[in-house]
């Protein structure tokens, strides 16, 4: 007899007793390890960049991990940044935000890799968020997704030098050697 895996909900996370990090994904409970520098690094630097810009434009507000987005009852994510406009900060209710940012920015590692360029990709897809970003440290590159009649369709990539943009955040651009140190 096979038993039957329990399919996490928000409420389930909520009662969660501990002071680890969570993921909630298709109702599968995910324990989110402790970053390593590069991953804190990196992910600093796309943050101040992204805060830096939208604040001088008024746009709305950044928020870094650990902050819940519930996107479904058996999805609650907390991506590595958020952009989340001023059309959209009424959904923040008890500090958590209910249903989709505008711009959500992965540091993805090699334990994240798959959850976060498959599982996350169609969960951020199927959700309506507007623009993906995947980080890869590792590989010194940046890929940035926009959905496009319910689709993400590769907006722009770089590997090792050059710069991305956004399409959201009209005029924001990152050079990789801003992000990855690189002279």
């Amino acid at each position: 007899m096979k038993v039957k895996e329990k399919v996490w909900t928000y409420r389930d996370y909520l009662g969660l007793n501990d002071d680890k990090r969570y993921e909630v994904i298709n109702g599968r409970l995910y324990e989110m390890p402790a970053p390593h520098f590069e991953h804190q690094k990196v992910s600093g630097l796309i943050e101040f960049l992204l805060r830096g810009f939208v604040y001088k434009n008024k746009l709305g507000e950044i928020v870094d991990a650990p902050f819940d987005i519930i996107l479904s009852e058996t999805v609650v994510v907390q991506p590595d940044i958020v952009f989340i406009s001023n059309d959209n900060l009424k959904n923040i209710k008890s500090g958590k935000l209910f249903g989709p940012p505008d711009l959500i920015v992965e540091v993805v590692s090699p334990s994240s890799y798959r959850r976060d360029r498959y599982e996350k990709f169609e969960i951020y897809e199927k959700a309506g968020i507007k623009e993906y970003w995947l980080v890869y440290p590792g590989e010194k590159a940046i890929e940035v997704w926009v959905l496009k009649e319910g689709k993400y369709e590769l907006y722009g990539i770089a590997s090792g030098k050059g710069k991305v943009k956004s399409k959201v955040l009209k005029g924001f651009e990152v050079d990789l050697k801003e992000v990855f140190n690189e002279s």
